[in-house]
């Protein structure tokens, strides 16, 4: 609790580090934030073409039955493979002022999040001009999924963040782990298009029950199932406590190995 108190404390520090992340991350292209909206919409594109033109799997709507997918997959696989060096990127900060560590994985993961709601606002507009709709009463479960993915990127990003300090070989490997994790994610296909020999094992990966959420409520307009709930929720609080408690360990000697 005094720990949480102190991050309380610094939470101008953190509210100035996002601003600052968000103001420079297109500085100095023609189309500044407008690359936050047109990012997912050109995945989106590509994807669409792929999988609903060449590779023809059958979805009807495939292309919003990728996007309210690919957004939130985009927001964890930024917080994973950019959050690992969080850390080493402020070095020269973390060496030479007192703070509480666990700032620089808040402050960007915070970052992301803002970056994926703005996201957000393209996919609501796309069901608007498209005349899908959304079901109002599982739309009220969003919040709560955003919370679960919150805490769940924060977790993975403390870490990650933490470890690829003592192990810089970290950063590189998640590149390649992300790609992977991906194709084994429901992102471009449905959980239920997984052999049922293997859907167990798929249902092991955190991000499953994320996304089956999140397409429950966009895709399906239904109310997510109860188990999918408890599962994202239990397995998002689980990480964050291990990301939480690892960091936390590994803290001490930061300023030694930077």
């Amino acid at each position: 609790m005094r720990l949480l108190y102190e991050i309380y404390q610094y939470r101008e520090m953190i509210c100035s580090l996002i601003r600052r992340d968000l103001r420079g991350r297109y500085k100095g292209s023609v189309l500044g934030f407008l690359w936050t909206f047109l990012n997912p919409l050109l995945q989106l594109g590509v994807y669409t073409l792929v999988f609903s033109v060449i590779m023809r799997n059958g979805i009807a709507d495939y292309y919003m039955f990728l996007f309210v997918a690919l957004v939130p997959w985009m927001f964890f696989s930024v917080s994973l493979t950019n959050g690992a060096s969080c850390i080493l990127s402020q070095k020269d900060m973390v060496q030479k002022i007192y703070f509480p560590r666990q700032v620089l994985p808040i402050a960007f993961v915070t970052s992301q999040f803002i970056n994926m709601l703005l996201s957000f606002l393209v996919i609501f507009a796309v069901l608007i001009v498209s005349g899908k709709g959304w079901h109002w009463i599982a739309v009220y479960f969003l919040p709560f999924i955003f919370l679960i993915e919150y805490l769940l990127a924060l977790g993975i990003a403390l870490l990650v963040s933490a470890v690829t300090v003592y192990f810089r070989d970290l950063e590189y490997i998640l590149g390649i782990l992300t790609m992977a994790w991906q194709f084994l994610s429901p992102v471009i296909y449905s959980i239920e298009q997984v052999p049922e020999n293997l859907r167990t094992i798929f249902l092991l990966n955190p991000m499953t029950s994320v996304l089956t959420a999140y397409r429950d409520i966009l895709y399906y307009k239904q109310i997510p199932k109860i188990q999918t709930l408890c599962h994202a929720f239990g397995v998002s609080i689980v990480l964050f406590a291990a990301g939480w408690i690892v960091f936390k360990k590994l803290e001490r000697r930061f300023a030694e190995e930077l």
